[in-house]
């Protein structure tokens, strides 16, 4: 069984909106070593979106980073699940609350059906994040591809 189903994929953002969201991910990772990813479904295929996350996280082989600084955002669009997930060397320098916090500020986005504003605003949240623990060195290089991954 695959990990992403080959089925046509489903549209959940238009194209202006992926833009934009691209584009978010890019400037966060501007000026520092660390990567952000983003993975759009309709369904989760568990209770908790945390173990979707986990799952996508290593399939992506996001661990692999040299300073294991990636971080994943998940969303389950029709089943109205999110999750952060973030590997051991970012997670650990921010803390439990910081990501807890982040995940209260997409929901409030959303809840004003604001999606493409509350991804855009906590990627760029990360990406702040990442520059302060993790700053650019000039060797470092973008390890991970920046575009939206859509699952089913």
């Amino acid at each position: 069984m695959s990990l992403f189903p080959s089925s046509k994929k489903r549209e959940f953002f238009t194209p202006d909106q992926q833009q934009l969201m691209v584009k978010a991910i890019q400037e966060a990772e501007t000026n520092t070593s660390g990567e952000v990813r983003l993975f759009v479904e309709s369904k989760c295929k568990y209770v908790d979106p945390v173990d979707r996350a986990k799952e996508i996280f290593f399939s992506l082989k996001m661990e692999q980073t040299k300073d294991r600084n990636a971080v994943l955002l998940y969303m389950a669009i029709n089943d109205r699940q999110l999750a952060l997930f973030a590997d051991e060397g970012i997670y650990q320098r921010l803390g439990a609350n910081y990501w807890n916090e982040e995940v209260r500020k997409i929901i409030r986005s959303f809840t004003k059906d604001d999606y493409t504003g509350g991804i855009c605003a906590v990627i760029n949240d990360i990406g702040e994040a990442l520059k302060s623990e993790f700053p650019y060195e000039r060797s470092d290089k973008n390890e991970l591809p920046d575009e939206i991954i859509f699952g089913n």
